[in-house]
């Protein structure tokens, strides 16, 4: 954290603020326009930085089939003011993702998001108190039946932390539930499992079963009954700002498989 001496305090320690050494400077913005425009492979849209084609951290050319998520994209890049702030750009480095980290690697992300669902935040319900105890049920239940239904296959609930093993057809089901999506839609839906904590949520939303809002929502349902009953922490408030932030991108690079 920054903090200041006195200017007229004595000694060899700096005058003025110093600066967190943790966190490098933003690179300042070098360019004037940016345009989204047809790939040169033919397929999906390039987003172009004064007619140069933008790059992944990996300095692969950023492509995106989505024109919707694609214009998203050049939003956020004339938005910059001053310098480029990544922070401020959740739907870039979503694309980043999905070229980067997801595409050829398709096999192990979709794992991850299997994984969750063995720990999924629906699938374990409080003992106490009695009123958060039926609101987790009256407000995921149907979330869960209605994820059920759509893959065919059930889950294991369970009240408390103890672990409960999910059947080997939950996995099954959800691993073919993911084939189908594009890489940037997989790695929406790992984003929205990690961020909500829940593959189920990010099943729910996926399939259209649910508005991103009650997602959302439903992702909070504890945190917000802890809100209500003792207050909410500046710290904590900002988190969950810059998540949302996220998950907002997420949702709109699934928009196009609903």
């Amino acid at each position: 954290m920054s903090e200041s001496n006195k200017s007229g305090s004595k000694g060899g320690g700096p005058k003025g603020p110093i600066k967190d050494s943790l966190r490098p400077p933003l690179p300042k913005r070098f360019y004037e326009n940016v345009a989204r425009v047809p790939a040169a492979s033919g397929n999906g849209f390039e987003i172009q930085l004064d007619g140069r084609p933008l790059r992944t951290p990996l300095k692969r050319i950023l492509v995106i089939d989505d024109p919707a998520f694609a214009d998203l994209v050049v939003s956020e890049w004339r938005a910059q003011s001053g310098v480029i702030d990544p922070a401020t750009m959740p739907a870039t480095r979503l694309a980043n993702s999905a070229i980067d980290a997801v595409a050829g690697h398709r096999a192990a992300v979709a794992g991850e998001v299997v994984a969750y669902a063995g720990s999924d935040l629906l699938c374990y319900r409080t003992a106490s108190p009695a009123n958060l105890v039926a609101e987790q049920c009256r407000t995921w239940d149907p979330i869960v039946d209605a994820v059920e239904a759509a893959i065919g296959a059930r889950f294991m609930r369970a009240e408390g932390v103890m672990h409960v093993a999910q059947p080997p057809a939950v996995a099954a089901r959800i691993a073919t539930a993911l084939d189908g999506l594009s890489d940037l839609q997989l790695a929406a839906v790992q984003l929205i499992t990690t961020l909500t904590g829940s593959t189920i949520l990010a099943l729910a939303y996926a399939k259209g079963l649910l508005t991103a809002d009650a997602v959302w929502k439903a992702a909070h349902l504890d945190e917000d009954w802890q809100i209500a009953h003792w207050g909410r922490g500046e710290e904590a408030e900002a988190r969950r700002a810059a998540n949302e932030r996220d998950f907002r991108a997420a949702a709109a690079a699934l928009a196009p498989s609903h």
